[in-house]
């Protein structure tokens, strides 16, 4: 099976992939879709175990990155695309640039984790707890608040979190959480911009820094001000920064050396 796949813009233009994080689908990146489909062609799927592509198993970032590249290969202009990720979807970004660099033409990855979490050991036991009440109201309108989801998406969240099953649920938290950054990077080429919200995790930082010294084609930056999912949080500025990478243009002010 493929993956489920939106698909905007026009019939000559450039193709920007947008791969979204865990346990969301391709909606979160509407405001980028708005912005950005009148210009670029836009391909936004649904991740393995995701959304409307519940049915491809399993979630890990192999298979993940192997799907994005046969979605380029097969439906993107020129067989190459830009590649935008957040979350899960910039680790899946990473390991795209680790199998396929050829398919990238500018990368951005923002918020990838490439460390391991600290008790992912414990995700089976996690999922079982946390199963019978992930679909009330309070919980899916928490995790909301936590990731960063405007309410406006109460609809869409909820719906995803219902369609996702146990076991699929484990392999997310394990794709997301238990991570290396790929040995094979010293040799990408690819122009890859890697960034994390201000207000991030220690260990989000620290991954940004770890891929830095393994990636010498990359630049990593601060996003002042933002959260993880700042991509929904400042939507204006993820898409003027989405512009500027794949351009070649002035990256905004807001992004500030990384510390």
């Amino acid at each position: 099976m493929t993956l489920y796949t939106q698909e905007f813009g026009p019939a000559n233009a450039s193709t920007i992939v947008f791969l979204h994080g865990g346990g969301v689908g391709g909606w979160m990146w509407r405001p980028q879709i708005a912005a950005l489909k009148d210009e670029y062609h836009l391909l936004v799927p649904d991740l393995p175990e995701h959304g409307h592509s519940s049915e491809v198993k399993p979630c890990t970032l192999q298979n993940a990155a192997e799907q994005v590249a046969e979605l380029i290969r097969t439906r993107a202009h020129g067989e190459r695309a830009h590649v935008v990720g957040l979350s899960l979807g910039a680790q899946t970004t990473i390991e795209l640039l680790s199998q396929s660099p050829e398919l990238i033409d500018h990368a951005i990855a923002t918020g990838p984790l490439m460390r391991p979490l600290p008790g992912i050991g414990m995700a089976n036991l996690m999922a079982k707890m946390y199963w019978p009440f992930r679909n009330t109201t309070w919980l899916v309108k928490w995790n909301m608040q936590g990731l960063g989801v405007p309410a406006e998406y109460f609809e869409d969240f909820r719906k995803d979190t219902a369609a996702l099953t146990i076991d699929g649920f484990v392999r997310m938290t394990l794709a997301n959480g238990n991570n290396h950054v790929p040995p094979n990077l010293q040799a990408v080429t690819v122009s890859t911009l890697l960034l994390v919200g201000e207000k991030e995790l220690k260990i989000m930082k620290e991954s940004v820094r770890d891929l830095l010294a393994a990636m010498p084609s990359a630049k990593g930056y601060l996003v002042s001000g933002a959260i993880h999912n700042w991509s929904m949080q400042l939507p204006d500025l993820f898409t003027q920064t989405v512009r500027a990478w794949i351009t070649g243009q002035t990256l905004p002010d807001a992004l500030v050396a990384l510390p």
